[in-house]
């Protein structure tokens, strides 16, 4: 089970780091798939940064997490995906909801799954 999990760790890692390359390299690609539109030179700097270290960073603490079979490294992933989801549901009380919400709340749903998992089942090294 174990082996499992450090598996879908290291999948969520990489998955992290392709999307922060990708707001890196192609932010407007990824912009509109986020729903989101940089209109100048701030909002492509916002997106190579606050969107590439956000999920850079997500990306490598899952990494390092599954190679080293630590949960402590799965902290501020959890914390990270967290916390961004809780702006969802923000955003539905104070905005109302829209079904194109749903499938991004899903992923954070099983995102912060998978790290309080690995939180609570990986050593604690």
């Amino acid at each position: 089970m174990i082996l499992v999990l450090r598996a879908f760790l290291g999948i969520a890692g990489l998955l992290a780091l392709v999307i922060a390359l990708g707001f890196w390299f192609r932010p407007d690609a990824l912009a509109a798939a986020f729903g989101i539109a940089p209109g100048d030179a701030l909002g492509y700097s916002t997106l190579r940064a606050d969107f590439g270290a956000l999920f850079g960073a997500v990306g490598v603490l899952s990494l390092v997490a599954a190679v080293r079979n630590s949960a402590r490294m799965l902290t501020a992933p959890l914390l990270l995906i967290g916390i961004g989801f809780s702006g969802r549901l923000l955003t539905i009380a104070m905005s109302g909801y829209e079904s194109t919400m749903l499938q991004p709340m899903a992923v954070e749903i099983v995102l912060i799954s998978l790290f309080a998992a690995g939180r609570n089942l990986l050593p604690k090294q």
